[in-house]
């Protein structure tokens, strides 16, 4: 009975520890989920508003500017910053810029726009190509400097693609101008402009961001240099950076068209 007795209290004591070991013990809990780091969205680029966008006000003509033109614009539509002209020549369209125009818009500090519009086809790489190559040899026959942009006329008429603009475009990005388009970029136009050239700038992204653009919107109509739009609003802006506005076209006064441009682009003019 004794040992029986010892073998229980053995048992009893231990029981007991294992129990106060246990209740000893800390909780074990499950670890909280990691939550990924919180991060404050970017807030949105607030886009330029039209009446931010600082301009100057010009006009591009298909004839030649003497004294007595230039005398017709300065009184009936106000002093222009800039003139848009043609390189060369073309037949029954537009007069090439001469010598003297350039002497005298220079002499009155007024910058030249120049133009390339040899050419009614805008389709194909190669032909993209070809065109620039022209355009160049006549910039450079011309004397313009290096850094200046030189535009392809893409009339309403004209077929276009995407191809084509972007030939015009790396040709002219090799030489030492800068390639611009002048184009009826309008979604209800005729004209195949917009589409081509958002289908160009979905492709070749690079290519687009260094390709000025020139629109004709013609919406708003002729207007004198004051009375010129406050709000700096063609069509396409709203998917593309636009260069040059061409707001209003063929004034009965003067033979002129006339624009609106980003100031900041002006020291890529003549």
């Amino acid at each position: 009975m004794i040992g029986n007795r010892k073998l229980w209290a053995c048992l009893v004591v231990l029981l007991l520890a294992a129990l106060f070991v246990a209740c000893s013990r800390p909780a074990v809990t499950e670890p909280a989920p990691t939550q990924p780091p919180q991060e404050t969205p970017a807030a949105p680029e607030s886009p330029e508003s039209p009446e931010s966008i600082d301009t100057v006000w010009g006009i591009d003509t298909a004839s030649l500017v003497d004294d007595g033109l230039y005398a017709c614009v300065r009184d009936s539509f106000g002093e222009p910053a800039f003139v848009g002209r043609y390189l060369e020549t073309k037949e029954g369209v537009s007069y090439g810029i001469a010598p003297e125009e350039v002497k005298l818009l220079h002499g009155q500090g007024i910058k030249i726009l120049p133009i390339y519009n040899h050419f009614t086809d805008a389709t194909a790489y190669d032909r993209g190509v070809a065109e620039a190559e022209q355009a160049i040899e006549m910039a450079g026959e011309l004397g313009i400097p290096e850094g200046v942009a030189i535009f392809a006329d893409v009339e309403p008429t004209y077929p276009v693609d995407a191809e084509f603009i972007r030939g015009w475009t790396e040709t002219m990005l090799d030489s030492p101008y800068v390639p611009g388009m002048y184009a009826v970029f309008v979604e209800a136009s005729e004209s195949k402009a917009l589409s081509s050239y958002l289908a160009f700038a979905w492709q070749h992204q690079a290519l687009a961001s260094q390709l000025a653009v020139w629109t004709s919107d013609v919406d708003v109509g002729v207007t004198t240099k004051a009375n010129a739009p406050t709000a700096y609003e063609p069509e396409a802006e709203a998917v593309t950076t636009v260069d040059i506005w061409q707001y209003g076209i063929d004034a009965e006064t003067c033979n002129i068209d006339t624009n609106l441009m980003r100031s900041d682009f002006l020291k890529y003019l003549w």
